[in-house]
């Protein structure tokens, strides 16, 4: 590719990690990031181990190891807390790479730090918002709206707009588009100080399609407590949100009084989730939302990245994941290719089909369709899982995701 500087919008952990991924090629980046300055907000997230692959190739896997739990297992029950189906995870079941459970503003942080390490500490421009940008034959210039009110106007080989779900650029590539479409479902989250139960590595899914409760512990057992990421979700059909309450740009603060009602009599012996929510401080809320696959990504020297591209319902861990996997390949085919537009466009051939998969696989709740199996065939519980399901169905389930998210043991392991 030429020599310009590539400019990406969004500066989260799909934007970082391109910028880290571009710059070990060594292609020249600059990235504007619409908040005047980032901070470590947010809750847990998991990381796939073909998206860890990625990040210890940049370098991280030190700073990661410091900050993130390496996830032992995952696994499946109903709302008893009977186990549906366990599986190890990560570095137990035989992956080169573990999977980790990291607090997102840590990662983005860890990312960020990294970028200003290696790119210098200036090339990350804060309270710069996308507004526009004009496609030449050999460049293209791009706007952003600086927090003062001012336009700001850069040149670069290409944009790449990693700028979230309310992408700036995806609107103005598809204005007719509207809102995020909402599932029917809400999510509560938070973390919660509390003693680990099982191996204090473990990452669980309780519940079915209508009423979930998810939690993995994202620190080490210190003074005999870890900080517990958690999601609580309920169907609700006809959802507003709470006037009253402050917006903010992904979720916002509430009340467990909104929804731990539903939860009082899930008190497993393992785990007692009234008690989690009860020691949660600050409680997230949002409408579970994702947006329909696209039939493009590219046009002329812009292209979509991360949440921007494929926005997807938070199941099967990979959010994340994808947009890391965005950013190494957009890396790799810029690198690859001598003209920019095919370059573009060879990236957006490789990731966007399987993106879109995800998407509607996440809609049928990927692998968690074995918890609302458990529901229909045993509402009541059960004293034996496979009189209900049978192994075969649970490992036919399991590595079909696995297959369709990119992470099955020797597509990880080869690569």
């Amino acid at each position: 590719m030429d020599t310009q500087t590539v400019i990406i919008a969004g500066a989260g952990p799909g934007g970082l990690a391109a910028a880290l991924a571009l710059q070990q090629r060594g292609i020249k980046v600059e990235i504007y990031e619409a908040v005047t300055k980032l901070k470590p907000l947010g809750v847990g997230i998991n990381l796939l181990p073909h998206s860890v692959a990625i990040l210890h190739k940049l370098g991280l896997k030190e700073a990661l190891e410091r900050y993130a739990v390496k996830t032992s297992e995952l696994r499946y029950t109903n709302k008893f807390g009977q186990l549906i189906w366990a599986e190890p995870r990560g570095l137990a079941a035989g992956y080169d790479y573990p999977q980790y459970s990291i607090h997102r503003g840590m990662l983005q942080m860890t990312l960020f730090e990294a970028v200003r390490k290696k790119l210098g500490t200036n090339c990350v421009y804060t309270g710069h918002k996308l507004e526009d940008w004009q496609a030449y034959s050999d460049h293209v210039k791009v706007q952003f709206r600086k927090a003062d009110g001012s336009l700001h106007e850069v040149s670069g080989s290409c944009l790449i707009a990693a700028d979230g779900i309310h992408s700036v650029a995806r609107q103005k590539l598809y204005p007719n588009e509207g809102e995020p479409l909402y599932s029917g479902r809400v999510l509560w989250r938070s973390i919660s100080q509390v003693k680990p139960f099982l191996d204090a590595r473990s990452m669980i899914m309780a519940g079915h399609q209508d009423q979930k409760f998810v939690a993995y512990p994202i620190s080490q057992v210190s003074q005999g407590l870890v900080s517990l990421n958690w999601i609580a979700e309920l169907r609700v059909p006809n959802y507003k949100a709470p006037a009253s309450e402050k917006s903010q740009h992904w979720n916002r603060e509430v009340s467990k009084s909104r929804f731990a009602a539903e939860f009082e009599p899930w008190q497993f012996d393992w785990l007692n989730i009234p008690e989690v929510i009860e020691q949660a401080e600050l409680i997230y809320e949002y409408p579970l939302v994702d947006r329909n696959p696209l039939d493009r990504w590219t046009y002329e020297r812009i292209t979509l990245l991360g949440d921007a591209a494929h926005p997807m319902y938070p199941i099967g861990s990979n959010g994340a994941s994808q947009a890391i996997l965005d950013a190494d390949k957009v890396a790799e085919c810029l690198a690859e290719q001598g003209n920019i537009q095919d370059a573009l466009l060879a990236y957006e051939a490789a990731r966007r089909l399987p993106t879109s998969c995800i998407v509607l696989s996440n809609r049928q709740n990927g692998p968690e369709q074995v918890m609302q199996m458990a529901e229909e065939r045993a509402p009541k519980g059960f004293t034996s899982i496979h009189e209900v399901i049978s192994r075969q169905e649970l490992e036919e389930m399991s590595a079909r995701y696995k297959q369709t998210a990119g992470f099955a043991l020797s597509q990880v392991n080869k690569a």
